[in-house]
């Protein structure tokens, strides 16, 4: 089969990985992706990238037309709203317009679990999600999978957090359940197989690695790989609530997601139909060499994507803000003794390890506070601590906009009663002097965000003014380091 090939959830951590593969084969790629901008640095100059939205009828029909397979790789777990809903809705649209277009073969991953063991939402949700794509009619390659070991993978990174950071793990329930984990380049190889399946009926196949395990297990294994000693005390009574804010606290995880994910972990998630081995000629490798490569990072090409990259179906992405809005301002800029280039070298690599350059440990707090809320905290981090692209995320913003060498704006996606960017420009002067303008702009939610909004004012006086200077020292620092090099 060497028909055209679309990729929905290129963003994401399997989609991401799944397009460089087809891409290092030859294969002719479409994206269908609400910010194409995020991937356009990352892609082939032959892949095609097309702006839509699985939950809109239109955009789908565009980019299915002359597609031969289409992979499903999108769902709703991060988003606020009812995400099983919003699944049903999207698989529902896509397999409509797939078959309207012609499309010859659906490939989705979904999850394991026995659908008689009380399936949690999630999983529940990934069933259905199926069964929607089938009732269209176009022939769907379903795989089931368990836990994806691979570095960036959202279950492997909160292994290796909770790791890492907690010497002494008070374990609840959920770290004793069983599971099958396959490493990530194992599920490419069986996503990739399903190309060459003869045409007939739909089909479901479950893959895992040859091991079952818990998910303390995997903590065990992962803790020996890297000499840690680690006391685990099993705690029966923690909820999947507590367990949620728990995971949020100490990990990239944020407790929205977190909820979700523990509320699935409750399942044992282990292949019982074993028809995949005998189909496909994929021999997946163990828990062992798996989590070897994931920790080595040899799993995954430069600049891969991780589980946090992706926005969840259902999420909206934010307008630009216009000037008309009726937004709330605080406006500020300064004059530095470098060139333009120096002047946005701080702005370009702003959070993260960086920091930002004023107040850090207000930023932390803020942080610590949006994950008690179920907000996404400062846990994320950024991808490169150089250069960022559209769609990025950057701690709880994530990039909307960024120009080499001008600007950059950044879409809040922390938990506020209202919208809210954080945009940074520079522009020259003359050939040494350069301007630096911030600007932090709220769209309040009725009074309670204009209350948000002028309570915060003393704060923001603090933390937007000491940004700009520090923005302002580091720029100067950039055109020294600059000048002397050799």
């Amino acid at each position: 089969m060497r028909g055209t090939i679309l990729i929905t959830g290129a963003t994401g951590y399997v989609g991401g990985r799944l397009l460089a593969e087809f891409e290092r084969r030859g294969r002719p790629v479409r994206c269908l992706a609400r910010t194409p901008e995020s991937l356009r640095t990352r892609v082939a100059p032959s892949t095609e990238l097309v702006r839509g939205d699985v939950l809109d009828p239109v955009s789908v029909r565009a980019a299915l037309s002359g597609v031969e397979t289409a992979y499903y790789l999108v769902h709703s777990m991060g988003a606020s709203a009812d995400f099983a809903d919003l699944d049903r809705t999207a698989a529902r649209t896509f397999g409509d317009a797939a078959r309207d277009a012609g499309v010859r073969r659906i490939v989705y991953l979904g999850g394991l679990g026995d659908a008689g063991d009380d399936l949690s939402a999630h999983l529940r949700s990934r069933h259905e999600t199926g069964d929607v794509l089938r009732e269209s009619g176009v022939q769907v390659i379903e795989f089931r999978a368990s836990i994806v070991i691979g570095s960036g993978s959202l279950s492997f990174e909160m292994v290796r957090a909770l790791t890492e950071r907690l010497p002494v793990m008070v374990c609840p329930r959920w770290v004793a359940i069983q599971a099958q984990p396959i490493a990530i380049e194992d599920v490419l190889s069986y996503l990739i197989a399903a190309l060459d399946l003869p045409d007939g009926p739909s089909r479901t196949f479950e893959i895992g690695g040859p091991d079952v395990v818990s998910y303390g297990d995997i903590m065990r294994e992962y803790a020996r790989q890297r000499g840690l000693r680690r006391l685990m005390i099993p705690v029966p009574l923690l909820t999947p609530h507590l367990s949620s804010l728990w995971l949020a606290l100490v990990t990239p995880l944020y407790a929205r997601v977190g909820r979700k994910l523990i509320g699935s972990i409750r399942n044992a998630t282990i292949v019982r139909d074993h028809q995949a081995l005998e189909v496909f000629r994929v021999r997946p490798r163990g828990l062992r060499e798996a989590i070897a490569r994931a920790i080595g990072s040899t799993d995954s090409p430069a600049g891969a994507n991780r589980w946090s990259d992706s926005r969840s179906a259902g999420v909206a992405t934010v307008a630009t803000p216009r000037a008309a809005s009726p937004a709330l301002c605080d406006e500020r800029e300064t004059l530095v003794d470098a060139p333009v280039s120096a002047a946005f070298a701080p702005i370009r690599r702003i959070g993260g390890d960086q920091g930002w350059y004023s107040a850090n440990g207000l930023w932390r707090l803020r942080g610590w506070l949006d994950l008690l809320a179920g907000g996404v905290g400062m846990r994320r981090g950024r991808r490169d601590p150089e250069s960022c692209v559209p769609g990025d995320p950057l701690d709880f913003w994530r990039v909307e906009a960024y120009e080499a060498g001008r600007l950059l704006r950044l879409e809040a996606e922390m938990k506020l009663p209202g919208r809210a960017w954080l945009e940074f420009s520079v522009e020259p002067v003359t050939d040494r002097i350069t301007r630096i303008r911030q600007v932090a702009r709220f769209e309040p939610s009725g009074w309670l965000g204009r209350l948000y909004w002028y309570s915060l004012l003393p704060m923001h006086a603090i933390i937007f003014s000491g940004m700009l200077r520090g923005i302002g020292i580091r720029a100067v620092r950039e055109r020294v380091i600059t000048a002397s090099a050799p």
